[in-house]
């Protein structure tokens, strides 16, 4: 145990610290200069997180693969429940309630899907991947979780969901030409798929291509969000200084929109200082897989830094114009607790891969 508390990757745990409490300034700033209601929460569920994270991080890597179909299994029930008994909010049912307690569980499934899809990869032998038929299950793995997330609906996570998963596959090894021509039939697949969505994803949708054709309406999340990113300059307004956070212009302001907020306080510099940060965790991400000699942790690894690299990117380009309004945080500074659960889950995991990255061989244990 000691060598292992000596051997943590502290760096990586200092980032995290640090994002997080970036996020706790800009909850802090996004309730007018109040710890209550989103900062305080925001930074107590944050230590309670970080010590399951370490304890992951000391679990046995070798019961964490025994037991990922069945971590995934689980997963995927609780998101079945959502039809069942799910909360709506927001103009979905995405969320369920277990002893008082909020829960998304579309969060959660995307890190049980890298852990299900290492696992599979991992017992594979490596000529084996090239075969077709080897591609039935790893469809499945992607696919059931994506179908129930359309329905609830979250299109944005579904998207997330389709994008880890092709990465995944990708790092695993299968033929780039397989992915050429399923992206030809998604591409042809899209008018279809657009005769399904929902009258506000149809908004969305619209709003993003010409936002200022319903200025008041559809479009005033993203205009605001330009505006506010735009004031902010070259080193920000100042800290609680953000005009359109104050005046109660820019909404969803302490979740999906916190990068807009912290644009306008702490301008070009502060973003950028903020994608650094998160960049470094991502390269992390990756030289712990490099390190590992076991393909589990190897795309495990992968997994959980181009899934930490889908939600930043995402909540960049959603708040900035780039994509429709989707609804996708941004990781340890937006306010959620479901976001925050999977993202120090996926921290300890690194953590425990790194720890265990001489181990050779994981399959009979």
């Amino acid at each position: 145990m000691l060598y292992k508390i000596q051997n943590l990757n502290y760096l990586l745990i200092f980032l995290v610290i640090l994002i997080t409490f970036i996020g706790a300034a800009g909850l802090y700033s996004a309730a007018g200069g109040s710890y209550n209601p989103w900062a305080s929460r925001h930074l107590l569920r944050f230590i309670i997180l970080l010590l399951l994270a370490v304890f992951i991080s000391f679990i046995n890597i070798k019961k964490i693969y025994k037991y990922s179909y069945l971590i995934f299994i689980l997963s995927l029930l609780l998101l079945v429940s959502v039809e069942l008994v799910g909360v709506f909010g927001k103009g979905a049912t995405r969320w369920i309630n277990i002893f008082g307690f909020s829960l998304q569980p579309s969060e959660l499934i995307k890190i049980a899907i890298v852990l299900a899809l290492a696992r599979f990869y991992n017992d594979l032998k490596f000529e084996d991947v090239k075969k077709i038929i080897n591609l039935f299950f790893p469809f499945l793995i992607l696919f059931i979780p994506f179908f129930f997330v359309v329905i609830q609906p979250d299109l944005g996570t579904a998207l997330s969901i389709v994008i880890l998963g092709t990465f995944i596959l990708f790092a695993s090894g299968i033929k780039i030409w397989k992915f050429i021509i399923a992206f030809f039939i998604i591409i042809c697949s899209i008018p279809l798929l657009l005769s399904y969505l929902k009258p506000y994803q149809k908004d969305r949708v619209i709003s993003f291509l010409n936002p200022e054709d319903d200025a008041l309406g559809r479009g005033y999340q993203l205009i605001q969000s330009k505006i506010a990113l735009g004031s902010g300059g070259l080193s920000g307004k100042g800290f609680l200084e953000g005009t359109q956070s104050y005046l109660q212009y820019l909404p969803e302001k302490q979740t999906d929109f916190i990068f807009t907020l912290i644009g306008e306080e702490f301008g070009f510099i502060g973003t950028i200082f903020i994608i650094l940060l998160f960049l470094l965790v991502i390269s992390i991400c990756f030289y712990v897989s490099i390190k590992s000699n076991h393909i589990y942790g190897r795309l495990l690894s992968i997994g959980i830094g181009t899934n930490i690299f889908i939600y930043v990117i995402m909540n960049i380009s959603m708040v900035s114009g780039l994509m429709p309004v989707v609804g996708i945080p941004m990781p340890l500074v937006s306010y959620g607790g479901s976001a925050m659960l999977s993202i120090m889950i996926s921290i300890g995991l690194v953590l425990n891969i790194e720890l265990n990255a001489n181990i050779k061989k994981l399959k009979n244990a």
